[in-house]
């Protein structure tokens, strides 16, 4: 991969992370706000579903961050953009769809197909 390409995807990946830390913030923040106290029940319910909602998403996010920080090491160590499966190069396509990606998309196919038949 030429060093524009990738002072590319670090730029991106590198932003995609402030941003994802940003979020954690902001949530972590929102969750140490003193609770509101409902009287109703059915309100009280429904505060604690969309928190669940929330900390299901900042879990995601968390994990997210740590795909990032590993493409940015792999940017470091040159192995970024190179399936771990097969060992050839992963489509720049691919890469700007999902530039955390560690397989080219036959190798992820392959996988998937597997998954499927052995129901995991």
């Amino acid at each position: 991969m030429e060093e524009k390409e990738l002072e590319f995807f670090k730029n991106l990946l590198t932003e995609r992370l402030n941003d994802l830390i940003s979020h954690a913030d902001e949530t972590v923040t929102g969750m140490t706000v003193p609770k509101d106290n409902f009287a109703d029940p059915t309100d009280r319910a429904s505060h604690e579903a969309e928190r669940n909602f929330e900390l299901r998403i900042r879990d995601r996010e968390h994990k997210l961050i740590k795909k990032v920080k590993e493409a940015l090491m792999r940017i470091e160590n040159n192995s970024f953009g190179i399936c771990e499966t097969c060992g050839e190069d992963i489509s720049s396509a691919r890469l700007m769809a999902r530039p955390v990606t560690t397989q080219c998309i036959e190798c992820k196919t392959r996988e998937e197909v597997l998954e499927k038949a052995l129901g995991i």
